[in-house]
């Protein structure tokens, strides 16, 4: 009885497990993807002119020419060192 109930639980541990593997080739794997299915393209990352944090392109603020992590430090403008 015993050897019974561990190879049901062997059975449904496989099944399981196809269906997270199918799910996850279904979403395309590791790493993000545009709305094509083709992989995204490197976003760059840049350099805050007031506190040298390094951070995506889409996340930080411009001013002018310099770019900032964060609008208080667009406001605050670039280190003085």
């Amino acid at each position: 009885m015993r050897n019974l109930l561990i190879l049901i639980l062997v059975l449904f541990g496989i099944w399981w497990a196809r269906g997270a593997v199918r799910r996850f080739k279904a979403r395309g794997g590791f790493g993000r993807k545009s709305a094509g299915g083709e992989p995204a393209a490197p976003e760059r990352m840049l350099e805050c002119r007031r506190c040298g944090l390094i951070v995506p392109e889409s996340e930080g603020v411009r001013g002018g020419d310099d770019f900032y992590c964060c609008d208080e430090h667009r406001r605050a403008g670039h280190r003085s060192d």
